[in-house]
C-alpha cells in the first residue's frame, strides 16, 4: 500500500500508470478543493497544467505537459480518490501539511506482525472492514 504526500504528483503517477489506484491507501494533499465543483476543478486543472494566472497558489505546474484531452483522466482519478475517501485534504480542517520532496511512502505490514499482536490484528481487521465499506 502507498501513502501519497502530493496531490498533483500522485494523481499524475496514477494517470501515467506508474501507480495502481488500488495500491493507494490515502493521499494527504495540500490542496483544498471539491472535485465535483466544476469551477474549483477548472481552477485546479488550469493551475496544475500551467495555464493559470501568475501568482497561483500552486507552485509546481505538474501537469503542464498534458493535453486538454487528458483532463478527463485526471478528473476521473481525482473523483475516484475523493469518492472513496482516499483524498485527505487537511486544509479543509484548518491543517497546514508540509511539502516534501518525496511524495510516495510505502507501508507494509508483515503477516507475522499482525498475528503476533492482538491489537494490531484487531486494527487490521477493522481497517479491512472499513475499506470494503467505502470501495
Amino acid at each position: 500500500m502507498k501513502i501519497g504526500l502530493s496531490y498533483s504528483r500522485c494523481v499524475r503517477d496514477i494517470v501515467d500508470g506508474k501507480v495502481d489506484i488500488k495500491d493507494v491507501l490515502v493521499i494527504v494533499a495540500r490542496t483544498n478543493f471539491v472535485p465535483r465543483d466544476d469551477e474549483q476543478w477548472r481552477n485546479i486543472w488550469e493551475n496544475y497544467g500551467g495555464g493559470g494566472t501568475f501568482g497561483s497558489p500552486y507552485s509546481n505546474p505538474e501537469w503542464m505537459s498534458y493535453s486538454d484531452e487528458a483532463e478527463q483522466k485526471f478528473l476521473d482519478v481525482t473523483l475516484e480518490l475523493y469518492n472513496s475517501g482516499k483524498l485527505h485534504q487537511p486544509r479543509q480542517y484548518g491543517g497546514h501539511p508540509a511539502s516534501f520532496p518525496h511524495y510516495w511512502l510505502d507501508c507494509v505490514l508483515p503477516d507475522e506482525a499482525i498475528e503476533k499482536n492482538a491489537a494490531v490484528k484487531d486494527a487490521w481487521e477493522h481497517y479491512k472492514l472499513l475499506a470494503r465499506l467505502i470501495a
